[in-house]
Order: C-alpha cells, then sequence, then structure tokens
C-alpha cells in the first residue's frame, strides 16, 4: 500500500530548528509526516471509482481506514 503524506504539526522548538536550517542552505524546506493510505480496490471497485471520475470531471484518491 503506498502511504500519503500530510504536513507535520511541529512545536516550537522544532520549527526553531526548521527556521535555522533553512537559514543556513538558503533553501525553504517542508515537514512532512506519514498520512493514510491509499485503498487497494478490487477491478469491479476501482472501475466504478474511474467511471465516477469521468463522469464528475475529477480526481478521486480513495483511502483505506485508520
Amino acid at each position: 500500500m503506498a502511504q500519503q503524506l500530510k504536513i507535520a504539526h511541529l512545536d516550537e522548538t522544532a520549527v526553531a530548528k526548521l527556521r535555522a536550517l533553512e537559514e543556513e542552505t538558503g533553501k525553504h524546506i517542508m515537514a512532512f509526516s506519514t498520512g493514510m493510505a491509499f485503498a487497494q480496490l478490487p477491478n469491479d471497485q476501482l472501475q466504478k471509482v474511474q467511471a465516477l471520475e469521468k463522469e464528475l470531471g475529477v480526481l478521486l484518491l480513495v483511502y483505506e481506514e485508520a
């Protein structure tokens, strides 16, 4: 299963360390933590999701319950 990432919630100490590293490197840095996993769908369910995507003109992401 593929894991998704979400923006990490950092405390003030962690944010200060991140900002110090950004200043040192001159680059922007984003912190992520692991999020929910993509669902593994049987072919019939995948086809239904893809049909709804086409009908709605959107991209649907299906996740497993945590």
